[in-house]
């Protein structure tokens, strides 16, 4: 890492957005998925006339907790090794500490957690954004940051 990888641009509101827009299409897949799976075992263990019944109770909530898990597992474990998605990796923004290294599993999984949070309060989290240094308030609350990566030399 160089001295001048501390000094890269915060990632715009606009850049963020962009790629979240790209990941939408895998955390769909990944969603889409997980839910089939859950469909398909349903059907296993009773039958498809059982497995219409709408969840309830503990399972219900197991299946909710489902829906958030492999979508934040999806993000953990991408931010954890290379600091980008794949909607990241197209629009060159990198999650990243303060220092530029890598996030912890915990910065990752906090942040996973925290993001939605920023979404659902009409937005604010991200908002935050373009005030100051173009930091969400999930970023703030992670010490981590989302730079924008020079372009690779051709």
């Amino acid at each position: 890492m160089t001295e001048t990888d501390n000094f890269r641009p915060s990632a715009s509101l606009t850049r963020r957005l962009a790629a979240m827009v790209y990941d939408s299409f895998l955390i769909l897949a990944i969603t889409l998925a997980y839910a089939g799976a859950v469909l398909a075992l349903r059907i296993l263990m009773t039958d498809a006339e059982a497995a219409q019944i709408p969840y309830s109770g503990l399972p219900g909530t197991l299946f909710a907790a489902g829906i958030w898990f492999w979508p934040a597992l999806f993000y953990s474990w991408c931010w954890q090794r290379g600091g980008q998605t794949l909607g990241m990796k197209t629009w060159r923004l990198r999650l990243e500490q303060a220092d530029g290294t890598t996030p912890t599993w915990r910065q990752c999984w906090l942040r996973t957690l925290l993001a939605p949070i920023s979404f659902i309060l009409l937005g604010i989290g991200y908002w935050w954004c373009l005030v100051g240094e173009k930091q969400c308030l999930h970023d703030l609350w992670t010490a981590t940051r989302v730079v924008v990566l020079p372009r690779p030399a051709r």
